[in-house]
């Protein structure tokens, strides 16, 4: 149950409200919110006590916890809401056919045929300005999911201000076999980082001057052409804002789940709200908020704020997600880039540690790889043929 949010003498939501607030929670997988995939069972509206029953595809569901939490979260910060109680059951079979319907009909208006395995989880980095060091959070986070032995591809979208080639120290060209660009690998211990970019086909100080059209092209170059293998994770570093990049890729790879980076100040802060936004307009699932950036601590040991404070967590605050950790600022991220040397692999430096724990919680909380023996995988797996079998 969530905690209470509002004062428990506060009149209830209607439940209409609430269905418009579940209309926010999307499957990862599916790629749709849960209303309309028919996986809302029941809703029950007593005062300020919301209980929300859900209907899963099979009992064993992996994600069970996310979707539970995911609807605590957004029915819970409804004005008038103290608690929200939500129970599981699983589909029967006319519900599971329904459910598979709507699947097929969202896959074939969106998605593109791509090498991304269906069990690989999407992640996209995103922030609604630059500056705020959305490519070294994704570099970072990217390296140290793979030194916990994942496979990690990196997609480098930010395709006018590519720099994720000169963070990790590797060069291009790609090298295209059977018609399909082959990743730069980037072995990390007994995991791997599988890496394409702009920057494998474009001068390092050559100007991209491509417009939206375009852009949204050689996006899905990438995920079309790309013989990306085995995945566990593809974190897909955005260009900021909220164009044409990003919403092509809604369409296109719409189970997608974004992490919003930002600084601590109230300006960064409310300017990655609008990222935030964008995705759930965009029905992509918003997992979390990164703070980066964070306080900087001197040698003598005193913490100076010089971004200000707390915009992480008023952010995740504010769209109802959770805060999954906060980089502090150190030079240490900025010469690790600069030598192609993430600061997370450097077991001497101050951030291996910061950026190992944000790993663990993603890998283990936020968005961990779905077995594909359960739930809605499945079923995916079967739309993704079902869409690819008509486009042949």
């Amino acid at each position: 149950m969530t905690a209470p949010t509002t004062s428990a003498h506060a009149p209830g939501p209607s439940r209409d409200r609430v269905l418009a607030a579940l209309r926010a929670v999307v499957d990862p997988e599916l790629h749709d919110n849960v209303v309309d995939l028919g996986m809302i069972r029941d809703v029950t509206v007593d005062g300020p006590a919301v209980h929300v029953e859900v209907a899963l595809t099979v009992a064993s569901c992996p994600l069970r916890s996310q979707i539970r939490e995911d609807v605590e979260h957004h029915v819970g910060r409804l004005p008038g809401v103290s608690s929200v109680e939500v129970t599981t059951g699983v589909m029967g079979a006319d519900e599971r056919s329904a459910l598979m319907d709507r699947a097929r009909r969202t896959s074939q208006e969106r998605a593109v045929v791509t090498d991304v395995p269906s069990s690989a989880r999407v992640l996209g980095i995103v922030s609604g300005k630059g500056g705020v060091g959305k490519s070294s959070v994704s570099v970072n986070l990217a390296a140290a999911l793979a030194a916990r032995g994942l496979t990690v591809g990196i997609l480098d979208a930010d395709i006018w201000g590519f720099s994720v080639p000169r963070m990790l120290g590797v060069s291009g060209p790609l090298e295209v076999l059977g018609g399909k660009m082959q990743p730069v690998d980037v072995p990390v211990g007994t995991g791997t980082i599988r890496v394409v970019s702009m920057g494998f086909l474009s001068g390092e100080d050559d100007a991209i001057m491509w417009r939206g059209l375009v852009l949204n092209r050689a996006v899905q170059h990438f995920l079309e052409d790309v013989a990306w293998g085995d995945l566990d994770y593809l974190v897909v570093d955005m260009p900021p804002g909220t164009g044409d990049v990003q919403m092509g890729l809604a369409r296109m790879l719409p189970r997608t789940e974004l992490l919003v980076v930002t600084t601590p100040g109230l300006a960064a802060q409310k300017v990655a709200g609008r990222a935030a936004d964008m995705a759930r307009k965009g029905h992509l699932r918003v997992a979390g908020v990164i703070e980066n950036m964070s306080g900087f601590t001197c040698e003598h040991g005193t913490r100076y704020d010089l971004f200000g404070s707390g915009g992480g967590s008023r952010l995740a605050d504010e769209i109802g997600v959770p805060l999954i950790g906060t980089v502090p600022l150190h030079p240490s991220v900025a010469a690790g880039g600069d030598a192609g040397m993430p600061a997370a692999l450097d077991p001497t430096g101050p951030l291996a540690p910061v950026f190992a724990a944000l790993a663990e919680r993603v890998a283990l909380e936020i968005a961990p790889v779905v077995e594909m023996a359960g739930c809605s995988a499945r079923l995916l797996a079967r739309v993704e043929a079902a869409v690819a079998g008509r486009a042949t």
